[in-house]
């Protein structure tokens, strides 16, 4: 990977968390809220201005930034302070930054899809989840699926685009899972669909697709749906994802932090600089509105110290019509915020650890 590579995937890394910071930013100004500093970064300040009511910085460390606002985690006697303004006002300043990463994300995707949708032999094609064609040989159509059927659900999970077909089929251990499809107008269920596993030249193992989705002619109106669809694809991966984590089916070494996230970017838009073709750069876009929202669905977290955490307390305060104690709330986010910070360290050395030894 280059370093221009490297250049490329840091700045997209900061404009996904420029953005987000943004939304915090706008909506507390909308509200009257006092924004004391607005800096892209973590750690020392590389440059600074702004001598009235607000410091913008960047910072050192590409690794995550913030709105700091008055009263914010303190008592403040100033009437711009974020907790002497109404908690709906205070809920609408929490929940901006991940509302601007989802937007970011839909917008990015917009822009893929439109413009770089990988092209077939009749064009850019929607892609649709309507099977084509199957081969009445393949383990597939042994199991009753046919073509004509449209894939409704997997295993249980709504199937909204090729994304989730994918991520189901990715995740699958035994390649035999129970679907939903739509027949001349019926749904039928199929228990146990069986998909044939071949292994790769790296050893893994994977389904084999054995059939081919319809896709539809281009136009405006349904690549804004299949945007729209694809990112919520994206989000409930993303909280899949999240619970392979806690159930143990993905453990600490199989996540990625900001160094091997920059890395992964950086590899991609190496790529795609080589070959500029319509498939690379409409990776790369993926791969950046899947980062947005999943920073956006990771911040959602109700875990201290994120704005998931700062919600579930100011929703206690709009439905039981009392603030949690300022200083419990100030200590639990202090607490979250270092434990954030030994687990981004710990993310980072594993990163790094991983890049020198080629794991």
């Amino acid at each position: 990977m280059g370093i221009v590579s490297i250049i490329v995937a840091i700045v997209l890394f900061s404009i996904i968390i420029f953005v987000h910071e943004f939304g915090h930013f706008i909506v507390a100004k909308a509200c009257g809220i006092r924004v004391n500093e607005f800096a892209i970064g973590m750690g020392p300040k590389l440059f600074s201005f702004g001598k009235k009511e607000t410091v913008y910085s960047l910072r050192l460390f590409p690794i995550g930034g913030f709105c700091a606002m008055e009263g914010e985690d303190d008592a403040s006697d100033d009437p711009k302070a974020f907790g002497n303004k109404n908690v709906w006002k205070r809920i609408a300043v929490v929940v901006a930054g991940v509302a601007m990463n989802f937007l970011l994300g839909f917008l990015v995707l917009l822009v893929a899809i439109g413009a770089f949708l990988p092209l077939s032999n009749d064009g850019a094609l929607i892609p649709t989840m309507t099977i084509a064609h199957l081969d009445e040989s393949s383990t597939l159509y042994q199991s009753g699926l046919r073509a004509g059927d449209t894939i409704c659900s997997v295993d249980g999970r709504a199937i909204l685009t090729s994304v989730d077909l994918s991520i189901m089929l990715q995740s699958d251990e035994d390649g035999v899972m129970s679907m939903k499809v739509k027949r001349d107008g019926k749904k039928v269920v199929l228990p146990a669909v069986k998909f044939d596993l071949i292994e790769t030249e790296d050893g893994v193992r994977v389904l084999k697709y054995e059939f081919t989705l319809y896709g539809k002619p281009q136009n405006p109106l349904n690549t804004i749906v299949y945007a729209a669809k694809t990112e919520c694809s994206l989000v409930t991966s993303v909280w899949g994802s999240l619970g392979d984590i806690v159930t143990g089916k993905y453990g600490l070494n199989d996540l990625s932090g900001p160094v091997g996230t920059v890395d992964i970017i950086g590899d991609m838009v190496g790529q795609a600089a080589k070959t500029v073709s319509r498939e690379d750069i409409y990776s790369v876009l993926s791969m950046f509105a899947l980062i947005s929202v999943n920073i956006g669905v990771m911040n959602l977290l109700p875990i201290p110290a994120l704005d998931g955490g700062r919600l579930m307390f100011l929703l206690f305060e709009a439905i039981f019509r009392r603030p949690v104690p300022q200083k419990f709330e100030g200590l639990v986010h202090a607490i979250g915020f270092a434990l954030l910070m030994v687990l981004m360290v710990v993310l980072v050395f594993n990163d790094v650890f991983r890049l020198i030894t080629g794991g």
